[in-house]
């Protein structure tokens, strides 16, 4: 008697875990349709070539229905949060509107953190937005925000020192401190020098990641060359 039972002991055990499996196991992401990452990628080099703060903002909203499209690609998102950021930069408007913009950078940035994107680029791109509410009231924020800029940057670093943005995003925080607090375009020059050695040696993760900073980064050592010194204006 003992046999059949422990047979039948052994069965019902298989079948309550098979069960208990099937229960946990995780529902797969759907996948996003055909021509989507075309799409993607077509948008993302529209944000990238462009300067006007009104067709970044449309951008964005676009970028925020491809992610809809997509919701289990952070790039969506990511990329949404640098058009806002970008098209902040860029605007004329007042404190409290670039405010308003870089609270929907941060929210689309959040969401891509969210869906565990990159967290050395997510790291840059939240130091360049503090950057951006720093630049909105210089003399009142420089306390509450150089700080955060430099943590988000150093974790960043931490996570892959090998990102070239980390060292661009770092130059222009030295470029915009006041001497008197350490920074100043000279102190900043050797720091965009390390930028330009690791955009030579990088290359993106797929053909729509991250890989902005380039462009910006060579007019500003270019600059250097120049009586004016670099340029003020940010750019990709």
């Amino acid at each position: 008697m003992k046999t059949p039972l422990l047979i039948l002991a052994l069965a019902a055990a298989t079948l309550s875990t098979a069960a208990a499996q099937t229960q946990t196991a995780p529902t797969p992401a759907p996948a996003a349709p055909a021509g989507y990452q075309e799409m993607l990628g077509a948008t993302i080099q529209e944000v990238m070539s462009t300067g006007d703060a009104a067709v970044l903002k449309e951008l964005a909203g676009k970028l925020e229905r491809a992610a809809t499209v997509a919701p289990q690609d952070w790039l969506p998102r990511y990329y949404q949060s640098y058009a806002l950021l970008i098209a902040t930069f860029q605007g004329k408007e007042d404190g409290d509107v670039k405010d308003r913009q870089l609270d929907q950078a941060e929210a689309a940035l959040q969401q891509a953190r969210r869906l565990r994107g990159d967290e050395s680029e997510l790291l840059v791109l939240q130091a360049y937005i503090y950057q951006a509410r720093l630049g909105v009231a210089p003399v009142t924020r420089s306390m509450q925000y150089a700080g955060k800029v430099n943590e988000a940057l150093a974790d960043a670093r931490k996570l892959n020192p090998a990102n070239p943005r980390i060292y661009l995003v770092q130059g222009n925080n030295l470029y915009f401190t006041p001497k008197m607090f350490g920074g100043g375009a000279e102190v900043a020059r050797p720091v965009y020098e390390e930028a330009k050695a690791r955009f030579a040696a990088f290359r993106p993760a797929t053909p729509n990641a991250p890989g902005w900073g380039e462009r910006q980064l060579l007019g500003r050592l270019a600059a250097y060359q120049q009586p004016a010194g670099p340029p003020q204006a940010a750019s990709k």
